[in-house]
This record gives structure tokens, C-alpha cells and sequence, in this order.
């Protein structure tokens, strides 16, 4: 989604809803993959929520309506202990990521201003540790106003065999359980579907998006995208501030 299918401003491009009716028409079936909370992703595609899966928190979960196609969730233990360790990283703001819900319990108003718009639907508490200790956990996302790559990444190191650590993006950075990532998800909706590699399209910008361009023979990386993306792809395209994702569906379309 962010850096992808959605431009600068948090925007899917008119353009964009026009060609999935065409999706429909062909038997394509759209799979919104994110980082995002699933009620996030949803304020997005509102439109079309009905008719796409959709894969949120990295592939903590994926759902298809209200169907629940799989969630994965971090041990309790390991939760308690990450908390513990970040808490101890400058600047680094912290949320627990569950189900319909996100928690958090910084007080800087730049980053609660910011992290809303990837989190709709969440809640300030006063310690992340209680909430931890009875709500089961998809994900923990960690932003840094500098850099996730460069000041929270290198003091991961010692959680690294036990957690899967992803820079999501230059602010953000996703802990989750190994079993959690975009790569595995897709896979669940491919064999629901009866959809091979050879007929997977995916699109992505972020180091978070490693495991699910494995999962396509068609796999683009955006203009805009992090180096390790663009030399990992198959294919590339324009920026998400220049319709990257939409040129190269409406290729496709235009190709039947």
C-alpha cells in the first residue's frame, strides 16, 4: 500500500478503482498486502473491500470479508521482552498491534499525529506491559523520526534468530513471529485460489515486500523503491507518486 498502490498523500488514485471493474470482467482477483492495521487498509479500498483480500500487519492476518483466512500471532514472552528492549532505544515509539486495535504510550504528539494514519482504530494507555499480558499480539511496529534502518535495525541483533525484524519503511520498523510475513500469506490465498507463481502479479517498495516478490514470476519494483527490492524484482516500474502500479495493470487489461 504505502509507497505503492498509495501516492505521497496517502491516496488511491482514482484511476485505480476505474481499471478494478475491468479486474472483475477478467476473473483478476485484487490482494491488498500491507503493514498497515487491517481497519486501515479498509478506510483505503472502502469501495471495494467486499470483492479483494486483504493482508494486514505483514501478514499477521489475512481475511477475505469477514472470513479469517490465517493470523499469526507473537508469543507472549517474547512481546514482554521486546517491549523491554526498545524502551531502551532513543526515540524509538513503540505499538502493539492486535486485533482491531493498536495501543500505544508515547506522549509526543508529532508521532501520534503521524501514526495515525496508518492505525485508525487505537487506544493511549500508560504501559504497553498490561496490555501485553492479556491481549494476544500480531505485530510490534517501532518509528524512529530519523531512520528505523539506521538507529533501531542495528540494535535488534541478539532477537534477530528468534523474531522476524523488518525496516518497513524509512521511518518504521515490524517485529512479528517468522510464520508472519508477506511472503507466507500470499501463498494461503494462491492455494485457496488455485493460483500459481506464473499467474502472480505483486508490486512493491519496502524491505518488508521481500518474501512476497519471491511469490510472483511477475514482480515489479516501484521507481521509489529501497535498492534491495529493485535488484530482488523481476520487473520495475513508475514512482506511487506517478500511477507506477496502475500503468502496469492497465497494460495488462489492455492486453486481453
Amino acid at each position: 500500500m504505502d509507497g505503492t498502490l498509495l501516492n505521497t498523500k496517502g491516496e488511491v488514485s482514482a484511476s485505480f478503482f476505474e481499471l478494478f471493474k475491468e479486474f472483475k470482467k477478467h476473473n483478476i482477483t485484487f490482494c491488498a498486502a500491507s503493514g498497515r492495521q487491517y481497519n486501515s487498509i479498509v478506510a483505503k479500498l472502502n469501495e471495494i473491500k467486499e470483492d479483494i483480500y486483504i493482508i494486514a500487519e505483514n501478514g499477521g492476518i489475512a481475511k477475505h470479508k469477514e472470513e479469517v483466512l490465517l493470523s499469526n500471532y507473537l508469543a507472549k514472552d517474547k512481546v514482554l521482552q521486546l517491549i523491554a528492549l526498545l524502551r531502551k532505544i532513543e526515540n524509538a515509539n513503540i505499538v502493539l498491534c492486535c486485533n482491531n486495535e493498536a495501543y500505544i504510550e508515547s506522549k509526543d504528539e508529532y508521532f501520534i499525529k503521524h501514526f495515525q494514519e496508518y492505525y485508525h482504530s487505537f487506544q493511549h494507555v500508560e504501559d504497553l506491559v498490561t496490555i501485553a499480558q492479556t491481549t494476544p499480539v500480531f505485530k510490534i511496529a517501532v518509528y524512529h523520526f530519523k531512520s528505523s534502518e539506521d538507529f533501531i535495525y542495528p540494535k535488534l541483533k541478539d532477537v534477530k534468530e528468534t523474531v522476524l525484524v523488518k525496516v518497513s519503511g524509512k521511518n518504521w520498523l515490524d517485529i512479528s513471529d517468522h510464520q508472519a510475513n508477506k511472503g507466507k500469506a500470499p501463498q494461503q490465498v494462491q492455494q485457496l485460489l488455485g493460483v500459481s507463481k506464473k499467474q502472480t502479479m505483486v508490486f512493491g517498495d519496502y524491505l518488508n515486500d521481500i518474501e512476497m516478490m519471491q511469490e510472483a514470476n511477475f514482480s515489479f519494483a516501484m521507481t521509489n523503491a529501497h535498492r534491495d527490492i529493485k535488484e530482488l524484482a523481476n520487473y520495475s516500474t513508475d514512482s506511487n507518486d506517478n500511477n507506477g502500479v496502475t500503468k502496469v495493470i492497465a497494460q495488462v487489461l489492455n492486453a486481453f
